[in-house]
């Protein structure tokens, strides 16, 4: 049972290390576990793993997880890196986005994201006294049933 009723939130700094997903979704999955959230965890760690791994192969530095939970049984995952630049497809809800040609390898983390999420979304972070500048990537994801929301 939790002990804590939102809002809370946590955040963990990860270095470029290859390792530094596989951490952040064992993180993940005790913070759900410790809350009462576990119905949430197999899209909560799909949205994490794929953010978490476009963010360690498309940036240098390091990059941070970032769990909050604003309402009963409704979870924000957030991955914040240090480039500004917004992924292909994933800047407006509209936007038209680039399908990866059959048997491609890679390209279609962004596009489960976008359909797995209740809610998603980008900020790009440029002001450097306020921040450390770079993009926060994040989406949502709610209990069906218990919030009346997904």
């Amino acid at each position: 049972m939790a002990t804590v009723s939102p809002p809370w939130s946590y955040t963990l700094q990860l270095p470029h290390d290859p390792r530094a997903p596989g951490i952040a979704r064992a993180t993940l999955r005790t913070v759900l576990a410790a809350h009462g959230l576990t119905e949430l965890t197999p899209t909560a760690e799909l949205l994490a793993s794929e953010l978490l791994t476009n963010s360690h192969l498309h940036t240098k530095g390091p990059y941070a997880l970032r769990l909050h939970a604003a309402e009963p049984d409704r979870l924000t995952v957030a991955v914040w890196d240090t480039d500004p630049t917004v992924p292909p497809g994933f800047a407006e809800k509209g936007a038209p986005t680039l399908v990866p040609p059959d048997g491609a390898e890679h390209g279609r983390g962004l596009h489960l994201v976008r359909a797995c999420a209740d809610a998603w979304g980008v900020s790009v972070l440029r002001e450097l006294g306020a921040s450390k500048g770079g993009k926060l990537l994040w989406a949502e994801c709610a209990h069906v049933g218990k919030s009346g929301t997904a």
